[in-house]
């Protein structure tokens, strides 16, 4: 069967057991159509991008599933017909990466840059590009 990703994003009023029981909703649906949930994760309340239904945050979850077409496309309408759901994205993939989603590691372990050890702050290359700007402190007068 394809192997599938969905992240929802549910209402920000919710509590956390409800919106863990939304993801126990929606893994029953895909049960009952033919399909199996591999992992889910509760990735808690986020702050949206731009504002959603007069929402600022929601509370997200991600779900790896394994189920035919069938039961992915009547889990997304009926996560679309739900009240309590904003958004629905799923993302069909040829395999399941091991462990944790992105979201869910640490920042160590994901290999971003935390600060900028790399250079002293203020100590940029010269531009070349650009004449030099004289003292700023000074107001200049006008004739």
């Amino acid at each position: 069967m394809p192997l599938y990703e969905h992240v929802l994003i549910a209402r920000q009023d919710l509590s956390n057991t409800q919106a863990e029981g939304l993801i126990e909703h929606f893994s029953t649906v895909l049960a009952d159509n033919g399909g199996k949930v591999v992992e889910h994760e509760y990735w808690g309340v986020r702050t949206l991008a731009y504002k959603i239904n007069k929402n600022r945050k929601g509370h997200y979850a991600f779900l790896r599933t394994d189920a035919p077409s069938d039961a992915v496309l009547e889990m997304e309408r009926l996560a679309r017909l739900h009240d309590d759901v904003m958004r629905v994205m799923t993302i069909r993939v040829d395999e399941h990466q091991e462990g944790p989603s992105v979201q869910m590691q640490k920042r160590e372990e994901r290999g971003e840059r935390g600060d900028r050890g790399d250079r002293p702050r203020g100590d940029r290359p010269d531009r070349g590009d650009r004449g030099d700007r004289g003292d700023r402190g000074e107001r200049r007068e006008r004739n």
